[in-house]
Order: structure tokens, then C-alpha cells, then sequence
């Protein structure tokens, strides 16, 4: 079995590559809680994701799925929908599901996954 684990510890991998496969664990945001809000955290958690699927040898451009998880679903998939319809290239349109998570800590609003190929 070819797998590659990346920044892992005894309990996980935040990036695994496993044949023409990229996993990424659930992202958010590096300096939470960014002011609550949402923007700030999502624009923080994308750059890290994009900066992970780079070192595993892919990009954005090859997404399959993301789950992303919301504090607050009713208050803010308008604002996430536009926030990943602004950073997600043209023609890109990966499955995805959107999930209220309301026993993230209090000051994270926003999750994401990642499964893209290389």
C-alpha cells in the first residue's frame, strides 16, 4: 500500500496521499477565534488548504468533495456559499456537503475537508 501521511501525530494525519488520492482532515482556522468572524476564519482555513493540497502535489483546480461544517448553518451558508464560490476556480464545482456542527468550540465558526486527486 503506497500512502503518505503528512503532519501526523499518534492520533492523526492532516494530509494523507494514498495512490491518486489527497485527504485533508478537517481544517480550521490557525488563529481562531480571528473576531468571530466568519470570513476571517474562512479565508484562513482556504490558504491553509491550499498550501497543503500544493505540498501534496496537487491543487484547488483537482477537488472532488468537501464537507464543510458551521457553527451556525442558518446564520451563515449564505455567507460561506459566496466565500467558496469566490475562492473555488471557475468551473471547479466539487461535491459537497454543508453540515451544522454546533459542538465546535465556541470560537470556531467554520470546518473544512478536503478529498481532491492528484
Amino acid at each position: 500500500m503506497n500512502t503518505q501521511a503528512l503532519y501526523s501525530n499518534v492520533r492523526m494525519s492532516q494530509t494523507l496521499v494514498h495512490q491518486d488520492m489527497v485527504y485533508l482532515a478537517g481544517r480550521f482556522a490557525d488563529s481562531a477565534p480571528l473576531e468571530n468572524d466568519l470570513r476571517e476564519q474562512a479565508d484562513n482555513i482556504l490558504m491553509a488548504i491550499e498550501r497543503l493540497l500544493i505540498e501534496a502535489g496537487t491543487d484547488k483546480t483537482r477537488l472532488l468533495s468537501a464537507t464543510i461544517y458551521l457553527k451556525n448553518i442558518e446564520a451563515d451558508i449564505e455567507a460561506m456559499d459566496l466565500i467558496w464560490k469566490q475562492w473555488l476556480p471557475e468551473g471547479v464545482t466539487p461535491a459537497r456537503a454543508t453540515l451544522e456542527a454546533d459542538a465546535l468550540k465556541p470560537d470556531i465558526l467554520v470546518e473544512v475537508a478536503i478529498i481532491a486527486t492528484l
